[in-house]
């Protein structure tokens, strides 16, 4: 495409150098293109999309007097080339123009939004006024004549195009014809379509660049499944009483049935040498036996540190065996990264300065007031950031050349974020498939800074949205305001986390809330466990009673398949489910694209998410101790149809079907199911 870049861009600079007033840092162009959305911390962070995501680019583009103004968003890929897209002006005379760009392929790309004078589009309205009043007619006649020779001379067009251009510039000259039909050739349909495909543009004004960092699908879309490996093939003997630990190789025989159930990413809790000092018992009591193995968040013994495998889980050979035999099932490995300290890591010695030291010469253990983590020390990066830096590079190294590709970061808001952002940047220089996920329960604006600096996917306060108008406003937040740089994770429970929802809902409860994670953000994530519905709470405390963070469990999983003393009494088959719908409907793979629908009963929550044809519709009761009957009112514009349109109702939990339009009865609760995942099939 031609720019005719003016020479008075660069007058404002000398102009106001000549009286003395300050000279602007970025000038705004002739046609300026301001208010750039999205813009992180205003262009200091890059926005974030993966392959394939629609993102939609606004900008408020305008220019002096009538003449007609139009915008495109000028695309960089990482290679350095640049294409185009158009922008539309959505409310003519307000000056907003909006535009949807996508990547194919991930990368570094860039985005700037460029004004332009639309000489075309100017003539196009003034022609058909003057001409109609025989007013200038042959001057009119022959300037549009004279831009569409511009037109075929400057700018590039295909063949047919061309044609089309040549035609119209003879038509417009035609003197042995009516003015109106002169003119008709100059402004009929194809010449139209030609000079918007590629059109003439003049006083080109390019706005700000803006990063923008393109990743990989799994860096929006997945389903997680954590186990701690060593509960995984232990055992209790009655006789003995004594346990034997679970290993790597004995957790890789649960992989089939975690791939079964349609997850994509296994997540690894700490899988290092746990230190025997101050080391917890079950239930965080501050006395552990002889047998008890403590917390592996507890890191580091004489066996080794960050860069180790406890004896007890078996060697690298057996995690290399782990690795293949996950992504043999499709899995991704995922990895817990806790940087902290058993008093027994060989970094205490090595580097007492790496810690913070009290008045008495102790070392500070971790605290969350009012959880005390006695067997923990924290580290304290103010000492020798070079040393630390340099030391959990190199540990993150080792477990990437493992086959590790994500790493669930433990607490890093306890962490630097200039760190971080160091960490996940030098990391992808080498490795730009490998995905960050925080695990960041604290202040908004500390888990927004996370997610600007690097992390691609953060935990988020989903436990705690329970109430309908607490989860549209939140998810509306997420999908919207934060999108372009934070991917939420959607854990309705936690190793750490059993909210009293959860405790008194009953099954009820764990049905909705893994359904209404799956469905309302493209990552969501269970705990092992969750599909046998363990939801008795430790005294005083939100989170498992018998908690698998300080001893063994052995859930005796055999029991809950066909045949089994317990059969029918897991989610599993629910959960597989729900993945299933998900891996069929693309609609659900995607963040932005959600639209929520008004139901008269204030407890039951409706939304919808639309990826070209494939439209999904939840309605989702949120109180799980009561039915509810209420009617659904749809936007039917959101759904691609009109008010007036039907459609079928599929839905894809009971393969149920109905006919719906706008206003729907929908009745949900323990008596039926908590709630509909329709398909909408057009008649």
């Amino acid at each position: 495409m031609t720019e005719k870049l003016s020479a008075a861009v660069a007058r404002p600079t000398s102009q106001a150098a000549a009286v003395g007033s300050a000279v602007p840092s970025r000038p705004v162009g002739r046609i300026p293109a301001l208010d750039v959305r999205p813009a992180v911390g205003d262009g200091d962070f890059p926005t974030k999309s993966v392959t394939g995501e629609a993102l939609t680019i606004t900008a408020t583009v305008f220019r002096e007097g009538h003449d007609a103004v139009n915008a495109s968003i000028a695309i960089t890929d990482p290679d350095g080339a640049v294409s185009y897209r158009p922008m539309t002006c959505t409310n003519p005379g307000l000056d907003t123009w909006v535009g949807t760009i996508s990547a194919d392929r991930p990368g570094m790309w860039s985005y700037r939004v460029e004004g332009w004078s639309d000489p075309y589009a100017t003539w196009l309205h003034d022609a058909v006024i003057k001409v109609a009043a025989d007013v200038d007619t042959e001057v009119m006649l022959e300037e549009g004549a004279r831009l569409l020779e511009r037109a075929v001379r400057e700018v590039h067009h295909d063949g047919p195009a061309r044609k089309t251009l040549r035609a119209a510039i003879a038509g417009l000259r035609d003197t042995g014809k009516e003015p109106g039909t002169r003119i008709s050739a100059g402004t009929s349909a194809e010449v139209q379509q030609a000079m918007t495909t590629a059109p003439l543009r003049d006083w080109v004004s390019p706005g700000t660049s803006y990063d923008w960092w393109v990743e990989r699908e799994r860096a929006l879309y997945g389903a997680w499944y954590e186990i701690f490996p060593r509960s995984e093939g232990a055992h209790f003997d009655e006789a003995s009483g004594r346990w034997t630990t679970g290993t790597l190789r004995t957790a890789a025989q649960r992989l089939p049935a975690i791939a079964g159930m349609g997850f994509d990413v296994v997540y690894l809790t700490p899988v290092h040498p746990i230190g025997l000092t101050n080391r917890k018992g079950p239930n965080n009591t501050l006395t552990a036996g002889p047998e008890d193995p403590g917390s592996p968040y507890a890191i580091g013994s004489a066996d080794g540190g960050h860069d180790a495998i406890h004896p007890d889980l078996g060697t690298f050979a057996d995690f290399d065996a782990f690795v293949t035999a996950a992504r043999g099932q499709g899995l991704e490995v995922a990895l817990d990264l806790a940087l902290q300290c058993s008093p027994d890591h060989p970094w205490v010695t090595e580097h007492p300065e790496w810690f913070t030291t009290r008045a008495d010469g102790s070392i500070a253990y971790a605290e969350n007031p009012p959880k005390k983590y006695q067997d923990i020390y924290p580290l304290n990066f103010d000492n020798d950031p070079q040393g630390i830096y340099a030391e959990v590079r190199r540990v993150v190294q080792v477990w990437i050349d493992h086959g590790v590709t994500i790493f669930r970061v433990d607490n890093p808001h306890t962490k630097p974020v200039e760190f971080w952002q160091w960490l996940i940047s030098d990391v992808a220089r080498d490795h730009p498939d490998i995905i960050w996920l925080a695990e960041a329960f604290t202040r908004p604006a500390m888990m927004a800074a996370l997610a600007k600096v690097g992390f691609q996917q953060s935990y988020t306060y989903y436990a705690w949205r329970n109430e309908a108008h607490e989860l549209r406003e939140y998810v509306e937040e997420l999908a919207h305001e934060s999108a372009s740089y934070m991917r939420p994770s959607f854990w309705p429970t936690t190793h750490d986390i059993l909210t009293p929802y959860m405790q008194y809902g009953g099954p009820i409860a764990w049905k909705l809330r893994a359904a209404l994670a799956a469905t309302l953000s493209p990552t969501y994530g269970i705990y092992a466990g969750y599909e046998l519905v363990e939801h008795v709470a430790r005294p005083g405390a939100e989170e498992q009673i018998d908690n698998e963070k300080y001893e063994y469990k052995d859930r005796q999983w055999s029991r809950y398949e066909p045949g089994g003393d317990r059969d029918g009494q897991s989610l599993a088959p629910f959960l597989t489910r729900l993945n299933e719908i998900r891996g069929q409907h693309p609609a659900l793979h995607w963040l932005r694209n959600i639209t929520f629908h008004h139901v008269d009963d204030e407890q039951l929550l409706a939304f919808s998410k639309r990826a070209g044809d494939d439209v999904i519709i939840v309605v989702a009761n949120t109180d799980p101790h009561s039915t509810r009957e209420s009617t659904l009112r749809l936007n039917m514009g959101a759904l691609g149809l009109s008010q007036h349109d039907g459609f079928v109702a599929h839905d894809l939990l009971t393969d149920a079907t109905w006919h719906w339009g706008a206003d729907n009865y929908v009745r949900l609760g323990p008596d039926t199911e908590p709630l509909h995942i329709v398909h909408l099939r057009r008649f």
